[in-house]
C-alpha cells in the first residue's frame, strides 16, 4: 500500500501529530496522545491504536501492558490537517493509566479541580501483573 496518504498530514516540526481517541459507542473523548508516521502506519495496518510516547521516546501499542487495547473503527483528519480523530472500541472499558474510563476525570468546580470519575480498577492490579 503506498504511503502517499501520509503526506497530506501537516506533521509538527518534531514529526508528530496530536490524536484524539473517541469511544465509538458513547462518543466520549477517552484520551489525547501523539503519533508519528510509523505509529499511524501501524495503527492502520493493525486496526489497533499505536501511539508515540513522548516521555519514553518509543512506539506504544495502547494496551500492550494493560490489555486495554483500542480497536480502530475510523480515522478522521481535521480541516487544518494537523489533528487526528480516532474512533475506537475501548477494550476493557479503561483508557486511562489511572484505572479510569477516560483521561478527562478532573473537573473544575468553584475554581478547584475535583475528581469527577471513579477508578474502575486499581492501576497496581493493571500494571504490576
Amino acid at each position: 500500500m503506498p504511503d502517499t496518504w501520509l503526506s497530506k498530514i501537516n506533521w509538527s516540526e518534531d514529526g508528530l501529530i496530536p490524536v484524539i481517541a473517541q469511544e465509538a459507542d458513547s462518543g466520549k473523548v477517552l484520551m489525547v496522545a501523539w503519533m508519528n508516521r510509523d505509529a499511524l502506519k501501524l495503527t492502520v495496518e493493525k486496526r489497533e491504536a499505536v501511539y508515540w510516547s513522548r516521555s519514553r521516546k518509543k512506539l506504544w501499542h495502547k494496551g500492550e501492558e494493560s490489555g486495554h487495547i483500542q480497536k480502530l473503527k475510523d480515522i478522521y483528519l481535521d480541516c487544518d490537517e494537523d489533528v487526528l480523530l480516532l474512533i475506537v472500541e475501548q477494550i476493557g472499558g479503561i483508557a486511562c493509566h489511572t484505572g479510569r474510563h477516560n483521561c478527562f476525570f478532573q473537573k473544575l468546580e468553584n475554581n478547584e479541580w475535583v475528581i469527577a470519575a471513579p477508578v474502575i480498577k486499581d492501576p497496581l492490579e493493571i500494571y504490576n501483573k
